[in-house]
């Protein structure tokens, strides 16, 4: 199966003052269209500054990065701006809805920056909704929902652009392990189902076993792999 993405001796440093704080060392990892991806490590392991840099977040300090057939570390602010609405769709731990919106809202507001018509946006709203299976409460508000049902509306709104990749920073890290199994069971249906890319951030092992694989880092280091395939 051929690389969606493809990283070769990526380096990422930042600079606080004059210091020099390297986050990530020469890395190179690639990651196959369809595949379901854990990245694991401590705190300060360098893997949110990974899965950032994937999602075209934040750029390389030096080494090449090819996400969906594009070097997207060469592509101006704009461009990018693009490139992840088309490509990327984000799932956060803490869901960042907008309250004052209902869940039909938080699902349709990325829409609204595309050229789709409002009955091309309310079909794939209400689609997106249906398949995270609140298609009975998109016109709740997100203090009318539990935390299990906020973080699918936030799938939702990932899932309406149809991306090719989804990022996720412990989805489930904000989860008692009831709604924690159902985001999982729906990440597992995304990538099973639909065949979408999912790179996932996490530290509970047993999200990650979900992944087909594992990659550990520590200190900026790509340690090892692990894959159930």
């Amino acid at each position: 199966m051929s690389s969606i993405i493809s990283i070769s001796n990526l380096t990422k440093v930042y600079q606080r003052d004059k210091q020099e704080i390297r986050v990530l060392n020469n890395i190179s990892l690639e990651i196959a269209q369809g595949d379901f991806v854990a990245l694991m490590g401590p705190s300060g392991s360098g893997k949110t500054t990974l899965l950032n840099i994937i999602a075209g977040i934040d750029r390389p300090s030096s080494g090449n990065i090819i996400v969906a057939d594009t070097q997207i570390a060469s592509l101006s602010e704009t461009e990018l701006a693009k490139w992840r609405s088309r490509h990327i769709g984000f799932i956060f731990q803490f869901y960042n809805l907008i309250p004052v919106l209902t869940a039909y809202e938080n699902v349709e507001l990325p829409l609204m920056l595309t050229p789709l018509s409002k009955s091309e946006r309310r079909s794939q709203v209400e689609l997106a909704l249906n398949v995270v299976g609140l298609g009975d409460r998109m016109h709740h508000y997100p203090k009318q929902l539990s935390g299990g049902q906020e973080q699918r509306v936030a799938i939702a709104r990932a899932i309406a652009s149809d991306p090719d990749i989804f990022v996720a920073d412990e989805p489930t890290g904000d989860l008692d392990r009831v709604s924690a199994e159902e985001i999982l069971t729906l990440l597992d249906r995304l990538n099973k189902e639909f065949g979408k890319t999912i790179v996932m951030v996490t530290h509970d092992p047993y999200a990650a076993k979900r992944a087909h694989t594992t990659h550990h880092l520590e200190k900026g280091d790509l340690l090892q792999e692990e894959s159930k395939l």
